[in-house]
């Protein structure tokens, strides 16, 4: 039996400061590039089920976390989630909007949903890469009850798979990646 794949997702691009944000940063800080995959169904914000989540989201978050549901870009909602969605009581929502500037990082506040209140709120990081996706500083959640929801996401207009040179060149059309 072959060992499983390790839990930190390492994808480099091609070697250039523009995939970058011409910061200079090296790819194995840059969060875009070193995240942990959290892939699980029941984060669905059209999954009912109370314990499939149970637990799991409980002081286990350490790095950079990318979201995905059924093969696709996922994110944190925008919106208030009803109790019992994404696999526990309490799903975690995002307060505010997501940054929509490639390379921008942003402070977020999410809360833990019980009935339309928001019983439990923790600060959260959020960085919109270059390739269009969201990566997540996660906190850890205060009980059991708690989870991170997730809902399938494609930003309209994006352009997947630009090479350096194009990202290089700014937008394209009326499309800001």
């Amino acid at each position: 039996m072959s060992p499983s794949p390790p839990a930190v997702l390492w994808a480099p691009l091609p070697s250039c400061l523009c995939c970058l944000g011409g910061t200079g940063i090296s790819q194995s800080v840059d969060p875009c590039y070193n995240y942990t995959v959290l892939n699980d169904d029941w984060r669905s914000t059209d999954h009912i089920n109370y314990w499939s989540g149970y637990c799991k989201d409980y002081s286990n978050f350490q790095g950079w976390h990318r979201l995905f549901l059924r093969n696709s870009n996922a994110r944190i909602p925008e919106r208030h989630i009803d109790s019992g969605r994404c696999g526990n009581y309490y799903p975690i929502w995002m307060t505010r909007p997501h940054p929509t500037l490639p390379g921008e990082t942003v402070t977020r506040t999410v809360c833990a949903n019980y009935y339309r209140n928001c019983v439990y709120s923790y600060t959260i990081q959020v960085k919109l890469c270059h390739g269009n996706y969201y990566v997540y500083q996660l906190a850890n959640t205060y009980n059991c009850k708690s989870v991170y929801c997730a809902g399938i996401w494609e930003r309209a207009g994006s352009l997947p798979g630009l090479l350096c040179q194009e990202l290089s060149q700014g937008p394209v059309g009326d499309n800001l990646l």
